[in-house]
């Protein structure tokens, strides 16, 4: 059973930065990070394949602010989100193991975590 927990998520104004974490035992999975802003479907941010290499996957309003990364000894996904902006605000999702289709921002996750909060005010 995959389990997936993330952390890091909190209140930040408009140009800070957050570094969330997703720890769980899903070595050797493609992996993802999604977010859902209220009334608004949940949305692919970033993605990184089950080896880990480049290039990775962004959302192009994420492109040069946010970075993914991933620690295999620690088990841990990681987003890194530098200038954050109000819309980035919505709960943050970690998912793992890709389950088809072309575009690795798509849904097409077996695992979720339960997400974390991230709220940008200006």
């Amino acid at each position: 059973q995959v389990q997936l927990r993330e952390s890091g998520g909190g209140s930040v104004q408009a140009g800070g930065s957050l570094r969330l974490s997703c720890a769980g035992n899903a070595g050797g999975m493609s992996m993802a990070w999604f977010r859902q802003a209220p009334g608004k479907e949940r949305e692919g941010v970033a993605a990184i394949d089950a080896a880990s290499s480049s290039p990775y996957t962004y959302a192009d309003s994420v492109k040069g602010r946010f970075t993914i990364s991933r620690d295999s000894a620690k088990d841990t996904l990681y987003l890194q989100m530098n200038s954050l902006q109000p819309d980035d605000t919505g709960t943050y999702y970690c998912a793992a193991h890709f389950t088809g289709g072309v575009n690795r921002l798509s849904p097409n996750y077996r695992h979720w975590g339960r997400g974390t909060q991230v709220n940008v005010s200006s």
